[in-house]
């Protein structure tokens, strides 16, 4: 029978042992079970430390029998346990059988490998009912793979299946072209997975890792190679500037001159517009760092061009933000046939899903008629019905908010594609900079305006320091006393029983709390996102007009929401906030005349790694250093977060945060495979893995542009 990677593994290993498997860890082909690597192995002869198990860790260990007896229970003392203790020659750790007596008859100083989970018992650590197996001719093979495992499907269950398969398999198409192998040094994919699965060396294994590891970043590279060269051979409408249009005249009009960074930008969007093919930018830029006022004019430009432009924003506090921005900026720019209008103005118009039935028709028919030039929007504008006379620009604000599909939405509306600007005020890590936005060319703004004050920011530990939070009360009043304005922010809306959780603070209960206590006598609002569209524009807008003095929200406010006058945030229960949310939060104050300041609020333990983000928080204001200190800190699927599902569960031995080598190395080969043959026809296993890993949860990890 030939055995392939896409064969049944109930016809390989048997349904016995394929039911577990399936169970665990979802698999149901070979390949599923090949591609489930050891996460570390055993050097066969050396024993291993037991000072390092914990209570609650499923474990392999391989140690020496010490002494092994029967005792009997029960009815007429019929049923056994066999309490055998085994050592590292530094300590001991009981094992406990049941109704196993050959158990208690093991030869002291034999060496076993033993599997299960660690329990305590009277002070003591022990492993209740383990798998039993002898290292017996392993010790031949040097080392043993040491599997993730679960309770029905242990490690020692998943190295029998392994090597049941590897025994019968064919030769397996491999991704890797033989160019690339032979450029590399790395062997082909059938002698990999032997190695990696039954290596005869820590060496062997490493090697084989290191294969697979530039594997997975050769096929995610490929994909987004494609994704380059398919945007070059795209076509789009070219939309040059125009000399004395409304870009030149808002330009003018600005009250203060362009950094030097927001001039070079903007010279970079306006070049990508002028050209016939589409533009595929991200921009990069700092809290504060005038990303709009750069993209409005890309906007303008195409608006003089005869075209429209798009911006999506991921909520409708942000878009309402954005269409108030921009209509502001713009002033008689924006009232085309409308009193006051200028000439050769454009319209700006919002569309939401919460508008009212008469201004989401009007919307619609200045979209339709090219009578608007600009629209801001959320996910409303992505529905069919919605119509363009002309797009040609979209924007994407906050684009990791965005699902592939939502952006596809617009992009692929017709044969000639809009241009893309992405934008992000979360600093990105190279790394994941080229992995998850590989085929987008980057522009970054790291300078911050002239004007933009500093912002203080203070850790506020209440369980070390409760006076503290009054204080925070009393600075919150003092700025509220000089003319300025604050936010509070919490993480969750309601009642600690309905949301199951008990130990932070809810926006309604804070929110009647403060009213009523340390800030009474104040205009207190609150802004949550579980209010219509209407109540969240009136509230923001009353803000904004400072017809309220503290502002209590959820993260509605995280991104883009402009208020000079606030001068100080406290963020309520910050452990609960990332690094890079902190940063963005505290990016809504400090933004006019006066200093900003953050107080962060904790209970978190002093020593705790939530602590320790805040004060990394605290120490510095510069986001990129920030970002470096985030990808240090989290976990591999925080860094890449939900919206990267698929690429996450695709990776196996690849981290975009420590591997960055690699990933350039797989970068670099795969521009090359490419650009010979971008169809991938000469290389079908390639091709094959590129389609599976772009059709993988529909390609989440990936920007379509």
């Amino acid at each position: 029978m030939a055995v392939t990677l896409t064969s049944r593994l109930t016809g390989v290993v048997g349904d016995k042992s394929a039911k577990p498997l399936e169970q665990a860890f979802g698999m149901r082909t070979v390949d599923d079970l090949l591609r489930h690597y050891p996460r570390r192995y055993l050097e066969l002869g050396a024993l291993t430390t037991l000072a390092g198990l914990t209570v609650g860790e499923r474990v392999t260990i391989m140690a020496k029998v010490v002494s092994a007896k029967n005792f009997g229970f029960g009815p007429g003392g019929r049923r056994t346990r066999s309490e055998v203790v085994v050592t590292d020659d530094t300590g001991y750790i009981s094992l406990t059988f049941f109704n196993q007596p050959w158990r208690g008859k093991m030869p002291p100083g034999e060496v076993g490998l033993f599997s299960g989970v660690i329990e305590e018992f009277r002070g003591k650590l022990q492993l209740s009912q383990p798998q039993h197996d002898p290292v017996g001719d392993r010790l031949s093979r040097g080392v043993m793979p040491v599997y993730p495992a679960a309770a029905k499907a242990d490690s020692l269950l998943i190295e029998k299946c392994v090597g049941t398969v590897l025994d019968v398999l064919d030769e397996v198409p491999d991704p890797l072209p033989s160019a690339v192998r032979e450029e590399h040094g790395y062997q082909h994919l059938n002698a990999a997975l032997e190695s990696v699965h039954r290596p005869r060396s820590l060496a062997e294994a490493h090697a084989a890792q290191a294969r697979l590891r530039f594997e997975e970043a050769f096929v995610i590279q490929t994909v987004l190679a494609q994704r380059r060269h398919e945007a070059a051979e795209a076509r789009a409408t070219a939309r040059p500037a125009v000399a004395g249009g409304l870009r030149d005249r808002f330009v003018d009009r600005l009250p203060f001159t362009l950094t030097a960074g927001q001039q070079e930008v903007a010279d970079q969007l306006s070049a990508d517009l002028s050209v016939p093919h589409p533009m595929h930018r991200l921009l990069q830029g700092e809290v504060g760092s005038g990303k709009t006022v750069v993209a409005l004019l890309a906007m303008l430009q195409v608006v003089d061009a005869g075209g429209q432009a798009a911006l999506l924003a991921p909520t409708e506090v942000l878009a309402a933000q954005h269409h108030r921005t921009i209509s502001a900026m713009l002033g008689d720019l924006a009232r085309s046939g409308m009193i006051g209008g200028a000439d050769g103005a454009t319209r700006v118009r919002l569309l939401t899903g919460s508008m009212p039935t008469r201004s989401r028709q009007e919307s619609m028919l200045d979209l339709v008629s090219g009578e608007a030039g600009i629209v801001v929007g959320t996910h409303a504008l992505i529905q069919d019905k919605v119509e363009f006379a002309d797009l040609g620009l979209l924007v994407v604000d906050e684009q990791h908010r965005f699902g592939v599909e939502q952006r596809a939405a617009l992009v692929d509306r017709s044969d000639v594609r809009p241009h893309v600007l992405v934008m992000t005020a979360t600093p990105i890590p190279r790394t994941v900079a080229m992995t998850v936005f590989g085929d987008l060319e980057t522009s970054v703004l790291s300078e911050l305006p002239a004007g933009r004050q500093p912002i203080q920011t203070t850790v506020v530990p209440v369980a070390d320091k409760p006076a503290w939070l009054q204080r925070a009360w009393d600075r919150v009043r003092e700025e509220v006393g000089r003319g300025r304005q604050a936010y509070v922010v919490v993480s969750r809306i309601g009642d600690s029983a309905s949301e199951g959780v008990q130990e932070t603070h809810s926006l309604v209960d804070l929110h009647a709390e403060l009213a009523e206590g340390p800030l009474s006598g104040l205009r207190v609002g609150a802004l949550h996102g579980r209010m219509s569209g209407d109540e969240k524009d009136t509230v923001m807008s009353a803000f904004a007009a400072g017809q309220l003095d503290v502002l209590v929200a959820t993260t509605v406010i995280e991104v883009g929401v402009d208020v000079p006058n606030a001068s100080v945030m406290v963020v309520m229960d910050a452990e609960r906030f990332g690094i890079s949310q902190l940063h963005q939060l505290r990016g809504r104050v400090g933004r006019g005349g006066e200093p900003g300041l953050c107080l962060l609020v904790t209970s978190a333990d002093a020593e705790s790694v939530a602590a320790e983000r805040l004060r990394a928080v605290a120490s510095t204001t510069d986001g990129f250093e920030l970002s470096r200190l985030d990808v240090e800190m989290r976990s591999e699927g925080d860094v890449l977060g939900t919206r990267q599902s698929g690429f996450r569960s695709s990776l196996r031995l690849l981290s975009v945060v420590k591997h960055e080598s690699v990933i350039v190395r797989a970068r670099e080969s795969a521009e090359r495979v490419v650009a010979g043959d971008p169809t991938l026809a000469a290389e079908p296993a390639l091709r094959d893995a590129a389609v599976a890993l772009e059709s993988s949860e529909r390609a989440e990890y990936l920007e379509r542009t």
